[in-house]
C-alpha cells in the first residue's frame, strides 16, 4: 500500500476528528474485539429504542431500558454526528466510559454512529481508517439486505485493509464470520449495490435503505454509492445529506448521468488502486459535493 494513502486515510475529518478527546480514546483498549464491544456498550441503535416491548424491558442487553425518558429521541444523529459530540455526550453523561454504563445514559446512534466513532478512535491510535457505506446481507429480514456503514482499517502486519461492524457488537449476533474481520463478500459496498442494479444482479426489493421516505433497488444504492464516495474521501456526510442534483430529480436520472456514475462506481471498486482518479472527481466534479437535504433545500 502506497505511503501517501495511508497517510490521507490517517488524516480526521469534520466527522472523525476527536479534538481534545483525543487522548481519551487513544488510551482505551488496543483489543479491537474488545473496544467494538465497550463502544457498543456505550450506545441503544434507535430501532431497539423505539421498540415497546424493548422499553418496558427492566433487564436487557441495553440495561434498564425503563429508566430511559420516553422523551428522548428516538434517533439521536441529528444531534450527534460527529465523534467528538458523541464522545462528549457520554462523558457529559458519566464520565466512567465502561461496560456498565446505565442504560439512560446512553446515547441513541445508528450504524453510522458506530462506524464514525470506531474509526475516530483508530485514527487517535495511528492507524489509516475509514468509514463503508453499503447493505448487509447479513442482517436480513425476509431476504432484504439493508443498508449499513462499518469501517475499514489498515493492519500492517497483515499488511491489508480489515473491515470491523461494531454496531453488530451483540451478544446475541452470531454471523457465522469474524465482525473484527469481515470477509468482503458479506458486505455490498456502494459501489457494488448500484452496478449491481444497473446490471439487473439485484432485484428493487433486495437493496433497502431505510431513510424518510424509505428507498428501495436503485435509488437505494445512489444513496449508499456517494456516502461511500465522500466516506472514501474523508468526509462521512449525515443520511440527510445527498448530492442537490439528484434531490432535485427525485433520483429521476438521464442514461448519460447514470453512465457517468457507472465510471465512478468502477473506480470505487478498487479505492486504491483508483486513488489518483477518484481524488481527481472529488476536486473537479462539484455537483457531487453541493448537498442538500435538513436546511440545505
Amino acid at each position: 500500500m502506497e505511503k501517501r494513502i495511508i497517510d490521507f486515510y490517517k488524516q480526521t475529518s469534520l466527522y472523525t476528528d476527536l479534538g481534545l478527546y483525543k487522548d481519551f480514546c487513544k488510551n482505551l483498549t488496543d483489543d479491537i474485539d474488545e473496544l467494538c464491544v465497550l463502544q457498543r456498550m456505550q450506545i441503544i441503535h434507535p430501532v431497539a429504542f423505539d421498540n415497546p416491548d424493548i422499553r418496558k424491558q427492566e433487564k436487557c442487553f441495553w440495561g434498564d431500558m425503563t429508566k430511559v425518558p420516553v422523551t428522548r429521541l428516538d434517533y439521536e444523529d441529528d444531534l450527534f454526528p460527529t465523534a467528538i459530540s458523541m464522545i462528549s455526550e457520554l462523558l457529559r453523561k458519566d464520565s466512567n466510559y465502561s461496560k456498565d454504563r446505565n442504560a439512560e445514559d446512553k446515547i441513541h446512534v445508528t450504524c453510522r454512529g458506530e462506524a464514525i466513532l470506531l474509526a475516530a478512535t483508530l485514527k487517535a491510535k495511528g492507524y489509516s481508517a475509514r468509514v463503508r457505506s453499503g447493505f448487509a446481507p447479513y442482517i436480513k429480514y425476509d431476504g432484504v439486505a439493508y443498508d449499513h456503514w462499518i469501517t475499514e482499517y489498515f493492519d500492517n502486519k497483515k499488511n491489508r485493509w480489515v473491515l470491523v461492524d461494531a454496531d453488530e457488537h451483540c451478544p446475541d449476533h452470531d454471523m457465522g464470520f469474524d465482525l473484527n474481520d469481515i470477509p468482503r463478500d458479506k458486505f455490498i459496498f456502494g459501489a457494488e449495490a448500484y452496478l449491481g442494479m444497473r446490471n439487473n444482479k439485484y432485484q428493487t426489493n433486495e437493496i433497502y435503505y431505510a431513510s424518510d421516505p424509505a428507498t428501495l433497488g436503485l435509488k437505494a444504492s445512489l444513496r449508499a454509492l456517494f456516502y461511500d464516495f465522500h466516506s472514501l474521501m474523508n468526509n462521512e456526510i449525515i443520511f440527510l445529506h445527498l448530492p442537490k442534483y439528484i434531490q432535485d430529480k427525485n433520483f429521476q436520472l438521464t442514461e448519460n448521468e447514470y453512465k457517468e456514475l457507472d465510471k465512478l462506481a468502477i473506480l470505487m471498486l478498487e479505492p486504491d488502486k483508483n486513488f489518483d482518479e477518484l481524488m481527481q472527481i472529488w476536486n473537479n466534479e462539484s455537483k457531487y459535493r453541493i448537498m442538500s437535504g435538513a436546511l440545505n433545500s
